[in-house]
């Protein structure tokens, strides 16, 4: 079995980095959950996890939650080390499962009042920010309600807002808006948002790819366990596959001669008669002006040009090679339900 040094990090964390991973390794009998995992999370920012089902991102959260002890590899969470100073960390951070964990027996207010006064809060800052959170996620009305009288949205509402009652210097979700509808769902990447503007940290694990492009600064890509990409959302598209000029010509029946036109040239071109556009991947400025320029020399009429870089989903799939949705493997490690957060 892998052993954990307990002899101090000298080098601790950068400045400037609200959480360092290096090399965090995780088994679970025979699988091996993370393989080594290197990340980090600038202050002040969002970094979005993402990789298919089973990939390692909820185990990550967990050791980076001191739910779990990771069997190799240091971490350091908003300045204090995961494995040595892990009483000192969990005041520092929120968390937000896959599973709403609230007391049903208590009502809303109840729940987020308890946890404030759990976190030292005074009784009035925890009335205010039991009171305040609640305007917020749309509980008010159902405040004084029992939790167990709530629907499966209002209890992941509730859930979010417990997490955030602390005000935490670093706040993971993980996959935090799964089974929410749209407008529940914006009303989270809202507060996710406002909390960064005060000066919060979020590692957000997802599979929604709109999610992680609206939220996040930065992404890392994981799969079985290892850190496969990592860059900014536009970065990774322009690695994946460059930008694609689009041309939609004035007259749609032109299509196939304008296609055949750029290839005569060296120029690779498709075009789909159902869209009516003209694609031509490109990979400097230079190349556009020279489709551009051969299309005009031969006389044909565009009414529109386009370029665009692939979505956050091609890209995904380009990385990983399968869809995010893929099915858990059986071995994959224990999910969060149920287990409470020291």
């Amino acid at each position: 079995m892998t052993r954990i040094s307990t002899a101090p990090n000298d080098r601790g964390p950068a400045a400037g980095n609200a959480v360092e991973v290096h090399g965090i390794v995780k088994h679970f009998g025979t699988t091996k959950a993370l393989d080594g995992v290197d990340l980090t999370v600038r202050e002040g920012t969002v970094l979005g996890v993402l990789g298919p089902n089973g990939a390692g991102k909820t185990t990550l959260v967990r050791v980076l939650s001191t739910l779990i002890k990771p069997d190799a590899g240091t971490a350091f969470v908003g300045g204090y080390d995961v494995l040595r100073q892990p009483k000192q960390l969990r005041r520092t951070i929120g968390l937000t499962g896959q599973y709403a964990s609230v007391d049903e027996l208590l009502s809303g207010y109840e729940n987020l009042y308890l946890i404030g006064r759990l976190l030292d809060l005074s009784r009035r800052e925890a009335k205010a920010r039991a009171t305040e959170l609640l305007e917020r996620f749309s509980l008010t009305e159902a405040a004084k309600r029992p939790a167990k009288t709530y629907s499966g949205g209002m209890r992941r509402r509730l859930d979010l807002a417990a997490s955030m009652i602390g005000r935490p210097k670093v706040l993971y979700l993980d996959e935090p808006t799964t089974g929410l509808d749209p407008r529940t769902r914006n009303e989270v990447w809202d507060e996710v948002q406002r909390m960064v503007a005060e000066g919060s940290t979020v590692l957000l694990t997802t599979q929604y790819m709109e999610e992680a492009e609206q939220l996040a600064d930065e992404l890392t890509v994981i799969d079985r366990g290892r850190v496969i990409a990592a860059g900014g959302i536009a970065e990774l598209k322009a690695q994946v596959g460059g930008r694609t000029l689009q041309v939609r010509p004035v007259h749609p029946a032109e299509l196939r001669e304008m296609a055949h036109c750029l290839q005569d040239t060296g120029v690779t071109a498709t075009f789909s008669a159902d869209t009516g556009l003209l694609s031509v991947p490109i990979t400097a400025d230079e190349q556009l002006t020279t489709v551009i320029g051969v299309l005009g020399t031969r006389g044909f009429a565009v009414a529109g040009i386009d370029t665009k870089l692939p979505s956050l989903d091609e890209v995904f799939l380009a990385i990983t090679g399968k869809p995010a949705d893929r099915p858990a493997p059986a071995d994959a490690a224990p999910s969060l339900a149920k287990e409470p957060v020291a």
